[in-house]
């Protein structure tokens, strides 16, 4: 993709830290250096502020990822990247039976109306749930895992979407201040929701994650 639109050795290219290193290893496979940009807190998807503020005169393309099924801001993006004179490329998520997508939003929207404690997904036009990702407050990873576990025990299987942001990985570790992509991984915590899921399945959800009583109690 990126080399059949010209893109190559000693160009630089935007993507996101937040996610696998995928992009980065197919950026560096084309010649180009992937440069880190952080993300919208409430999309997990880049930041337009945050791409402009990082392009240089080697910059040649940004990348595009949508996350979890939220859509990211692509107008804005794309503004940065025609006022900048960049490529912008959109690496999209699996196309999904609307009946599916429909069914999951359902679910989402149960979730959304039960659970306390825990930060839901902001509920947006567009949002397919491919994963439902929340926020645990407190004081970051230790809460997160703690958290995590506690729901694991009760029988719900959940999962931290992002365990290690790019730039923190050996290959591509970078000393870029990119504190939102921070929080995001130190806080998230995908929990399952299938369209197929009954109710039972989403009330045991609920019951899992409100047991614990909402906000843990900080790690000092």
């Amino acid at each position: 993709m990126l080399r059949a639109a010209g893109v190559g050795m000693g160009d630089e290219v935007v993507v996101p830290a937040f996610g696998s290193a995928e992009l980065a290893q197919a950026v560096s496979l084309t010649g180009a250096v992937p440069v880190f940009a952080d993300i919208d807190p409430a999309t997990y998807c880049l930041d337009a502020a945050a791409v402009e503020a990082v392009v240089t005169a080697r910059t040649a393309a940004l990348v595009v990822v949508h996350r979890f099924g939220r859509p990211a801001d692509v107008p804005r993006l794309r503004d940065v990247g025609d006022r900048r004179g960049l490529l912008v490329l959109e690496h999209g998520e699996t196309r999904e039976p609307y009946d599916e997508i429909a069914q999951r939003r359902v679910r989402a929207a149960y979730l959304d109306a039960r659970l306390n404690g825990v930060r839901t997904p902001e509920a947006v036009d567009g949002h397919t749930y491919q994963q439902y990702v929340v926020r645990v407050p407190g004081n970051g990873r230790p809460d997160r895992d703690a958290f995590a576990r506690a729901v694991q025990a009760r029988g719900v299987h959940c999962r931290v979407p992002v365990q290690t942001p790019v730039h923190r990985l050996p290959e591509f570790r970078r000393d870029v201040c990119l504190p939102e992509t921070e929080r995001a991984a130190d806080e998230t915590l995908a929990l399952p929701l299938r369209a197929a899921s009954d109710k039972r399945e989403m009330q045991r959800i609920v019951s899992a994650c409100n047991a614990l009583g909402g906000l843990l109690q900080p790690a000092f």
